[in-house]
């Protein structure tokens, strides 16, 4: 069964969504039967490549919502506290506002390598504990190869305009499914969550899609007794 998430890695709630859904797989009697989809999204395009002076995430969202920079902060510890929960580290005070399309890039890289859950786990970690600028090209390609590309390979994502296709493809295809925010979970294009609901959610949701999935991709389910035979290993006797 398919599952594709819509994600920016600028968004506090997708790294959170992220951690709760994985508890929800834990739990899930069917999880080898997953299939998991990796979709770019883009919270803000606008926001610049280059700073002319560094944004702190505080006066970032005061700016962009109209609000206090009190009010922003307060708003931010709601969302360290929820972090926490998750079993997540949220250090904002270092982090480092950045335009997402370069790291999108090379998330849409590595799907062809079966890295994109590895990629885009250390992109979250490096933006919201670590405090690493995803706009910068060494910082990417130093994520890259921690997950397990190689500097040739990011080189490439970062370059190639394929790439940059496949980031808009991604969004085309959100506006025309109907999402409006991420996290932006959708079950064999069935069911949806949006946001970062409790890992209840998610594990209802798991099973009530998968059942249904089942319905019409039943397995096979043999029966074997065991004898004496031969496999690649050997022979029993």
């Amino acid at each position: 069964m398919v599952i594709e998430i819509w994600s920016d890695i600028m968004c506090p709630f997708c790294y959170i969504g992220k951690r709760h859904y994985e508890n929800a797989l834990k739990q899930f009697a069917g999880k080898n039967n997953i299939e998991l989809k990796w979709k770019s999204y883009l919270l803000d395009p606008e926001t610049p490549l280059e700073f002319e002076k560094p944004l702190n995430v505080y006066e970032y969202l005061a700016e962009r919502k109209g609000i206090s920079l009190a009010q922003s902060v307060k708003m931010h510890e709601h969302v360290v506290a929820m972090a926490k929960q998750a079993g997540l580290d949220y250090q904002l005070d270092k982090l480092v506002v950045a335009n997402m399309v370069k790291a999108h890039r090379v998330i849409q890289f590595s799907k062809k390598k079966g890295l994109a859950d590895r990629v885009e786990e250390n992109m979250f970690n490096a933006y919201f504990t670590e405090g690493k600028n995803l706009a910068d090209d060494a910082e990417l390609i130093a994520i890259g190869i921690a997950s397990g590309l190689t500097k040739e390979e990011v080189t490439t994502a970062l370059a190639d305009d394929l790439y940059a296709y496949e980031v808009d493809q991604d969004i085309q295809e959100a506006r025309a499914i109907g999402v409006t925010g991420v996290p932006f979970f959708v079950f064999n294009r069935k069911y949806a969550i949006s946001g970062a609901q409790p890992t209840e959610v998610f594990l209802d949701t798991l099973n009530k899609s998968y059942s249904e999935w089942l319905e019409t991709n039943p397995q096979s389910g043999l029966q074997i007794t065991s004898g004496e035979s031969c496999s690649t290993d050997g022979c029993d006797s």
